[in-house]
This record gives C-alpha cells, structure tokens and sequence, in this order.
C-alpha cells in the first residue's frame, strides 16, 4: 500500500471539492429546469438580487465578472438571453459609455423568489451530504 504525501492528500482534497463542485451545479441544473433555469442563470439572479435588491437598483456587468464563474463574453450570452426571456434588462451607462448596468425585472425578481428555495434546498443537501 502507497503511503499519501501531503501532495497526494492536497491533491485529492482538491478533487473532492471539483467533485462536489460539478455534482452540485447538476443537481441545482435539475431542480431549476422546470423553470427554465439554470444553475448559471440562478447564480447572475442572485448576484443581482443581492447587488441590486430595490427596484430600479442596477449593478455594472463588470462588477458581475468577477463573481460568476463564466467568461466575460459566457456572461454577455447569458445576460443576453435572460434579458430576451424578459428576466433583466441592459442599459448603456450615460458616465462611461463602454459601461453597461444591468437590473432585475419584475418578472425576473418573481422568479427569483419562486427559485430561491430550490436552489437554497439544493445546497443544503449537498453541502450537509458532503460534511456528514
């Protein structure tokens, strides 16, 4: 038998962690479809309601970069596509025209609430799965 190095050990406690990462994300993906989200959808919608949570509130897209786990140009496609879905809408910033905000709808905040718990569920139970 192999004696683990604390390479091996560190190694293999990163891909745990991918592991619960991607198992995740599949299970929120499920549990979201009816909805027709998914777990990258969910995951700009709530950036958004915590960045943004009044009505009227806007948050810049490039704040929204760093905090999501996509490409810029992944996270323009995706807010193009919610935007068309009716779930947030884009305007130009009128300070720096290269700058673009980004806010919930009415619609897209409805369906946030509606989703909230499912996703919440979600990594209750994965989350307490992998500490028990």
């Amino acid at each position: 038998m192999a004696v683990k190095t604390a390479d091996t050990r560190l190694e293999e406690r990163w891909r745990d962690i991918l592991t619960l990462h991607a198992h995740t994300m599949c299970e929120i993906d499920r549990a979201l479809h009816p909805h027709g989200l998914g777990a990258s959808d969910f995951e700009v919608l709530d950036i958004l309601a915590a960045a943004a949570p009044a009505v009227g509130d806007q948050c810049r897209v490039q704040n929204l970069v760093g905090r999501v786990h996509l490409s810029q140009s992944a996270l323009s496609r995706l807010i193009g596509r919610l935007e068309k879905e009716g779930l947030v809408e884009r305007s130009v910033c009128a300070e720096d025209r290269r700058g673009v905000w980004v806010a919930l709808t009415d619609k897209g905040r409805t369906l946030y609430a509606e989703v909230l718990p499912l996703q919440r569920a979600v990594l209750e139970r994965m989350l307490t799965e992998q500490a028990g």
